[in-house]
């Protein structure tokens, strides 16, 4: 008697047992779905990436082991190793290859993107990571995961933003990190934003993501000015939707296109408040991404990673991202955003 033959889809990242008829038709599907010129730039809100260290010139007290939130080695580690995965996926099933810039939001230093980088999902793929601490407030900052393979490192700075309070004190907000280098020997500028929050109300703070906004035309400005040709990313949490007076007028202007205008809808969103999808975290880039020439990136296209696995699966809150905590209570999910993406095709 012939032994069983059992056929495994190998899905990133867990192999499945399947029938043969579905073996075949997955083995065929991914020959011809995947896209070796096409490569994914996200950005990933990561939700209070924090160690579980007391830092004395951080607020982290809420992120250690005796505190109520009880964030302890285990959560840590598991939280790292959901990220990982998160991360390894995005974009994976048009191109084969995970993100090969990651922009992100809500890390307390650079050791635990370090940590990050290590998780099983992403060791092999020698993410490389640069970051600066920022003078925020809650002491979250901005970084970039690069891929080793795809992209050098040329330059690296971080920028303050400098906003008052209503009082004229200044409100301390994450610096905007501008990395330049070569993605498959083209230079690409990136910016990675985090803008001043909607805690005390969208429309009381808006001109703090507006001040946001026009020290990000700023920095473009001193770009281009030394390359009219400068292909210019910009990502982040802007805390502020497609349509919102920072993004339209002051930094998406004639120079720049926003492929996420089109994702916000009244079913889908990055994140979610009170029932309703909001789009914060986006990726916006200048129009000569939209040109083909050979050897150089042009734009192909650009979505939310919001697969089944990141949401919450059941309940009053089906759907909405599954985040690690709910105020103190302890979820166990990935963050309360999901990443969104561009894809660039290499000409």
């Amino acid at each position: 008697m012939c032994a069983k033959v059992q056929y495994y889809v190998f899905l990133n990242p867990q192999p499945q047992v399947v029938s043969r008829k579905k073996y075949t038709m997955a083995r065929s599907n991914y020959f011809q779905k995947k896209e070796t010129d096409l490569y994914t730039v996200g950005f990933y809100n990561l939700e209070n990436l924090f160690d579980t260290k007391d830092d004395p010139h951080t607020l982290d007290d809420d992120f250690l082991p005796d505190s109520e939130k009880q964030w302890n080695r285990k959560r840590y580690e598991k939280k790292l190793f959901k990220l990982g995965t998160a991360i390894s996926n995005i974009g994976f099933g048009k191109t084969g290859k995970s993100p090969i810039l990651l922009g992100v939001a809500e890390v307390e230093n650079k050791a635990v993107l370090e940590d990050l980088a290590k998780t099983k999902h992403l060791i092999h793929k020698n993410y490389g990571v640069i970051h600066y601490e920022s003078p925020d407030e809650r002491g979250i900052d901005v970084g970039l995961l690069y891929q080793k393979e795809f992209f050098t490192v040329t330059h690296s700075e971080s920028i303050k933003v400098l906003v008052d309070n209503e009082y004229g004190e200044r409100d301390y907000t994450r610096d905007i990190l501008l990395v330049t280098g070569n993605l498959n020997q083209e230079e690409i500028h990136i910016l990675v934003n985090h803008w001043p929050s909607r805690r005390d109300g969208a429309e009381s703070t808006a001109y703090k993501r507006i001040a946001a906004a026009q020290k990000c035309r700023e920095v473009i400005d001193n770009v281009t000015a030394k390359n009219p040709d400068a292909k210019v990313i910009v990502m982040g949490d802007f805390n502020d939707d497609p349509h919102s007076e920072s993004i339209k007028k002051h930094l998406v202007q004639h120079d720049f296109y926003n492929p996420m205008e089109r994702l916000l809808t009244r079913y889908r969103g990055t994140t979610s408040y009170r029932s309703q999808w909001n789009l914060f975290d986006q990726i916006v880039f200048s129009h000569n991404f939209h040109k083909y020439e050979k050897g150089n990136h042009s734009f192909s296209n650009a979505s939310i990673f919001d697969d089944d696995f990141l949401k919450i699966y059941k309940g009053r809150y089906k759907g909405k991202p599954f985040r690690t905590y709910v105020g103190r209570k302890y979820m166990g999910g990935y963050s309360d955003h999901f990443p969104v993406y561009v894809q660039l095709k290499l000409n």
